[in-house]
């Protein structure tokens, strides 16, 4: 029997929710969103049929919060509910509280969540089933005593990750014995307020192995397909920062062994659905992993090699039907690669990053190239949820195709307001060793010296470019006399009675100061460089499109000017700068020394730090989650804690005190 799905109400935010609600659409199945306070103006929200309010921000109160789930379907009339991924979408109890109050969940049912929810019975089942898994502890027993004693026995380096949940949340690389109860500590509680659970498990930690993961799908009448593979090596803090399909450079037996073990996988727990079993590889050995009840980040790679649609499938699944296609009517074409763009900053460790998006631009006429995004020019990217703002998918005929079109798509995409990794997943992806497909988990430890760093360096064309877009900028707002608009005395170009006027443009970037001397000319500027006087001639449309000859070369480039912040976008590249104004004197304030602020807006969840207490430099001293994530404050040199500003269950802003050090007496 088949149930119609007229109205679908939406249990996610961001782009999952952007994305489920244009399938509905094109299958002529209304939409319902819902959101929390902080996604009052959110896309997803503007472009439902209806919305609803469903609580406050943190997400506990809001996303993860089942009733207020069910209420909204209710009110609403929802015939189904598609979960997305996240949240509540590998949540058993409300799988089954939808089937509770009559409504379709676009899910598996609850059994086969539970099944795999636990990555410690997911484990055992595997085992009994003949899938090889990593070795490791994954019992009931989560006494401090056992887990550290298991762990001793499995030897360092080990991973600690939590029994629930996915995404690399709560996952910690132990190297040895003495820091295993402070890795544990911080992942229990990262795992409990991401998926409500902080059950560990323990497993060795294998190195650097391949990430591979297989789309299974199956519907009720027991046909069990698998959509091919996708690798998902490429990752920083054990999340996937590039994907692509198929996985390369894997042997053609392994493929078929990896997408075998997918199908018994899903058929060990009676599986309905879209789901994706991940395993380790290591040459031609792999390892289960783990299975994912849901819809995948990745899954646009899987779609762009098939030219299927998965969120049709699955609303296709959920109202029991069969299987649009059977195993051999499955054809695979080209390759796919897809790249996570974050609002996060990798020179800090990750850091994630709030606030504003006051220039938003994607590049949408690239051939094979699909942008999924949540925002727009002008949203907040807000404390409570994840930093992923869109995801940048490229097609091609063959890898090396993907590639780069996946380059020109980064290369196109603008984003001020906020440090993003945009600029680290085009290094990625220009790398060599990633164009040889010579990829793992260490990937970006290994290359860090060629994929960090590059921001630093400015060459000449760019501060060239600078000065001559703040110099057409200025002449843009300068104010010329209204009573006699042809005056030579209101002209902005530098007109002198007698010689020209000297120019002077002083750039700042981080904390580097750069000034430019030149002088007008009709068509430009001529500046003095250490290499001589250039030319510098063009126009900067209202815009912000340069176009730009420097010397014998013409450039194309983008600026964006908010306030005295300047953004250029060349070739790729981008360099923000202050534009100094001489006549503003420099700012009176400065750091105390041994004030400790916090980097980012977030919860205080974790004080180690004590009056009086003496610290060596790198010991934790507090701890601030945001986006699900934690970051620790650390000493920076060795000495006595004077004061402690903060308490746990704190909410504090970016450059809030936390801590004054002191010399050690």
């Amino acid at each position: 029997m088949t149930r119609p799905i007229r109205t679908l109400l939406i249990a996610n935010r961001g782009e999952i929710a952007v994305r489920i609600i244009r399938t509905a659409r094109s299958m002529g199945i209304r939409t319902v969103a819902v959101f929390s306070d902080a996604d009052t103006d959110a896309l997803h929200v503007a472009m439902a049929d209806e919305a609803l309010r469903i609580g406050p921000a943190p997400a506990r109160a809001s996303y993860l919060a089942i009733e207020a789930m069910i209420d909204a379907a209710c009110v609403s009339g929802a015939d189904a509910i598609h979960p997305g991924y996240g949240f509540l979408a590998e949540n058993a109890d409300f799988a089954e509280a939808c089937l509770a109050a009559g409504v379709i969940f676009v899910g598996p049912p609850a059994a086969a969540i539970r099944a795999m929810g636990s990555k410690a019975d997911a484990r055992r089942l595997m085992q009994a089933a003949g899938v090889p898994v990593v070795p490791g502890y994954d019992g009931a027993d989560q006494g401090i005593e056992t887990l550290e004693a298991a762990a001793v026995a499995i030897g360092f380096p080990l991973l600690v990750k939590p029994s629930a949940g996915g995404g690399g949340k709560g996952m910690r690389v132990v190297g040895s014995a003495t820091e295993f109860r402070d890795a544990l500590a911080s992942a229990k509680r990262e795992a409990l307020s991401a998926f409500g659970d902080d059950r560990m498990i323990l497993e060795k930690y294998l190195g650097q192995p391949r990430h591979v993961e297989v789309q299974v799908f199956a519907a009720r009448t027991g046909r069990t397909v698998h959509l091919f593979e996708r690798d998902c090596s490429i990752q920083r803090r054990h999340q996937k920062v590039i994907e692509e399909a198929p996985a390369p450079g894997l042997s053609e037996p392994l493929r078929r062994e990896l997408r075998n073990a997918a199908i018994a996988c899903a058929r060990a727990v009676d599986y309905v659905g879209a789901g994706t079993v991940e395993f380790l590889v290591t040459k031609d050995q792999f390892f289960f992993m783990e299975m994912n009840t849901r819809l995948q980040v990745e899954h646009p790679v899987t779609e762009a090699i098939t030219g299927l649609d998965l969120v049709e499938w699955q609303i296709r699944v959920a109202r029991g039907e069969d299987l649009p296609r059977a195993q051999d009517e499955i054809a695979m074409r080209g390759h796919a690669v897809e790249a996570r763009l974050s609002t996060e900053d990798p020179e800090a460790g990750f850091l994630p990053q709030t606030g504003r998006l006051d220039h938003l631009r994607f590049p949408v006429e690239l051939d094979g190239v699909r942008i999924d995004t949540g925002v727009r020019q002008g949203d907040d990217v807000s404390i409570h949820y994840d930093p992923l703002i869109a995801k940048v998918i490229a097609h091609g005929s063959d890898r090396s195709e993907a590639i780069g079109r996946l380059r020109a798509a980064l290369a196109g995409t603008e984003i001020v307001g906020l440090k993003t990794n945009r600029g680290l997943l085009s290094e990625i992806v220009a790398h060599p060793a990633f164009a040889q497909g010579s990829i793992d988990t260490g990937f970006i430890e290994a290359h860090q010296a060629d994929l960090f760093g590059r921001a630093d360096h400015l060459d000449e064309r760019i501060l060239l470019l600078a000065a001559f877009a703040a110099l057409r900028a200025q002449e843009r707002s300068t104010a010329v006399d209204a009573a006699d608009p042809f005056s030579p005395w209101g002209e902005p170009t530098g007109w002198r009675l007698g010689e020209p006027a000297t120019l002077r443009v002083t750039l700042a970037i981080g904390e580097r100061t750069m000034t430019l001397e030149g002088a007008c000319r009709a068509d430009g500027y001529v500046f003095d460089t250490p290499t001589g006087h250039v030319a510098v001639t063009g126009t900067v449309a209202a815009d912000g499109a340069i176009l730009a000859r420097i010397g014998d070369r013409l450039v194309h480039a983008h600026g964006v000017i908010i306030g005295e912040r300047m953004t250029l976008f060349v070739d790729g590249h981008e360099a923000a700068f202050e534009l100094v104004d001489p006549r503003r004197p420099a700012s009176e304030l400065a750091v105390a020394p041994g004030r400790l602020t916090s980097p980012m807006p977030g919860l205080v969840v974790a004080v180690t730090a004590a009056a009086g207490q003496t610290v060596v430099k790198g010991a934790p001293l507090v701890i601030v989650e945001a986006m699900k994530m934690e970051h620790a404050v650390t000493a920076p040199r060795d000495g006595r804690i004077r004061a402690v500003k903060v308490a746990i269950g704190d909410q504090v802003a970016a450059g809030a005190e936390l801590v004054v050090m002191e010399d050690a007496a």
